[in-house]
């Protein structure tokens, strides 16, 4: 199963080894402090844990802390954290220990490689458990931040607010915990997290500055936004959390000329796609300046800069932004830069 079910689910049964596979840490460590308290109760001092380097560690000494009795509790919990190499070394062993293992402790995998097609990995299921500590994207991780913000800190947050905290701050797990307890204790008293929280707080000079790149390529001043780009990324600004804050504006635009191509009117489609009320004469202008047609490629063009940026094709950051905002701004050549 995967982390976030793992940790969601009420009950659960543990068995005599739990592995971790993957390469979430912060996924790792929230499965790994759940599995304490199953294991071991809600001791904080945790004296029934034992912790091994899996570099370092050898077989025989990891079986017989298995097999101590503790002398703090009737359960025990071992680790071994990063094990993919006493794993493939000690594979055989193992599968042994596991057709006799000590009956009242935990022994608990760290790796980042778990191949299901194993003896080992068949027979884990049978006495223990397999969780998956994978990194989250798309809808799962903004479902995360939304469950997240309302389960650690007592905060709501509409589906577009999470999802422009995934645009500004990236998909690593601890680093959103650590921008949505900044939200929280920014907002105060208020149960809802706000896009204007977000903005403030999550962006800062950065993200005001990518919001007046997007509003000048509505506006067809293509050179005001090449030059806007050119100051976050000599200020050091990612290139991937600009394009974060670009995709969050343009991909409501494509949304309502998706909406405007079944009927309905291009300003309602705009309201509906999220577009800001004050913003959206300056997008239907844009819309239809660009054309349909043009505007209906929108979303690719969005892709296709994120794939850049990713290495698809070996092209300067720089140059994949600038290409980006020239296709978005309906302008066929980098001529209009002051």
């Amino acid at each position: 199963m995967h982390a976030t079910a793992f940790l969601k689910s009420s009950e659960q049964k543990v068995g005599v080894i739990a592995v971790l596979f993957g390469e979430e840490q912060y996924l790792k460590r929230a499965v790994f402090e759940r599995l304490c308290r199953l294991v071991l109760g809600e001791d904080e001092e945790h004296l029934g844990l034992t912790r091994f380097a899996g570099d370092q560690a050898d077989l025989k000494t990891v079986c017989d802390e298995l097999r101590t009795i503790s002398m703090w509790g009737s359960s025990r919990l071992v680790i071994l954290d990063d094990a993919d190499r006493f794993v493939s070394q000690n594979r055989e062993g193992l599968e042994k220990y596991l057709q006799k293992p000590a009956k009242n402790s935990v022994l608990v995998l760290d790796v980042k490689a778990w191949p299901k097609t194993t003896r080992l990995a068949k027979a884990v299921p049978k006495v223990g458990l397999e969780v998956e500590c994978g990194p989250l994207s798309g809808s799962d991780l903004v479902r995360w931040i939304a469950e997240t913000a309302k389960t650690a800190h007592g905060k709501s947050v509409t589906r577009e607010t999470a999802n422009l905290i995934y645009e500004l701050a990236g998909g690593d797990l601890g680093l959103l915990e650590q921008e949505l307890a900044k939200l929280s204790a920014y907002v105060g008293q208020r149960t809802m997290i706000e896009i204007a929280d977000v903005e403030t707080l999550v962006g800062g000079w950065a993200t005001e500055t990518t919001w007046s790149i997007a509003a000048a390529v509505r506006r067809g001043e293509t050179g005001e936004a090449l030059d806007l780009l050119n100051q976050l990324l000599d200020a050091g600004e990612s290139a991937h959390k600009i394009l974060g804050g670009l995709t969050f504006v343009f991909r409501r635009l494509a949304q309502a000329v998706a909406l405007s191509g079944q009927g309905t009117s291009l300003d309602r489609a705009l309201g509906e796609a999220g577009v800001f009320p004050r913003e959206i004469g300056e997008s239907a202008a844009y819309l239809r300046r660009l054309g349909r047609a043009e505007a209906q490629r929108i979303s690719s063009r969005l892709l296709e800069a994120d794939s850049a940026l990713k290495g698809a094709f070996l092209v300067p950051e720089r140059q994949v932004l600038e290409t980006l905002l020239v296709k978005l701004a309906g302008t066929s050549a980098l001529s209009q830069r002051k």
